[in-house]
């Protein structure tokens, strides 16, 4: 990571390299004095700014978000969150995903009936096993399918559903 930071700082300071941490931070972060997204971080010394990691926090964390807000919005996404991450996820963000896991197994008020897929040594955008291919990823044509369905037997009363045809 401190070499990917540096090369970015390289590239082009003030969150303009176009790299991974930059797009983050550009997306994040509020404005800083100079104009540009603060950083959550000095690239050169590691050194976090908790205040812009607060600032994530309180307004793109969905697990924070969820935490705080489940009494209103838990019933509206009861069964409708699914997850699936590589356990090997390039940013770590299966890290993230293992508190959210924890939290909406915990809750009861209502029960979150959340699923989650976890793939084996899977990276960064991992989506999913396949159903008719045992051990394979998902292939995009799949989760598209998955997707719809879930849609079409989810959709309100009288929605149109003309974008469809079921087979």
């Amino acid at each position: 990571m401190r070499q990917e930071n540096l090369y970015e700082l390289a590239k082009g300071p003030n969150t303009r390299s176009g790299g991974q941490w930059a797009v983050w931070e550009a997306l994040f972060s509020p404005v800083g004095s100079d104009g540009y997204p603060k950083p959550i971080w000095n690239m050169e010394t590691g050194v976090i700014d908790h205040e812009v990691a607060e600032y994530w926090r309180e307004h793109y964390d969905i697990n924070h978000y969820l935490q705080q807000n489940w009494q209103t919005v838990g019933p509206k996404l009861r069964g409708k969150i699914h997850v699936a991450t590589g356990d090997m996820d390039s940013y770590y963000l299966n890290e993230a995903v293992y508190l959210l896991q924890s939290f909406l197994d915990s809750t009861t008020a209502p029960p979150a009936e959340a699923t989650f897929e976890y793939g084996w040594r899977r990276p960064h955008c991992f989506i999913g096993y396949s159903p008719t291919r045992p051990g394979e990823d998902l292939s995009y044509s799949e989760f598209i399918g998955i997707t719809a369905e879930h849609m079409w037997g989810n959709a309100p009363a009288g929605a149109d559903r003309s974008w469809w045809s079921r087979r």
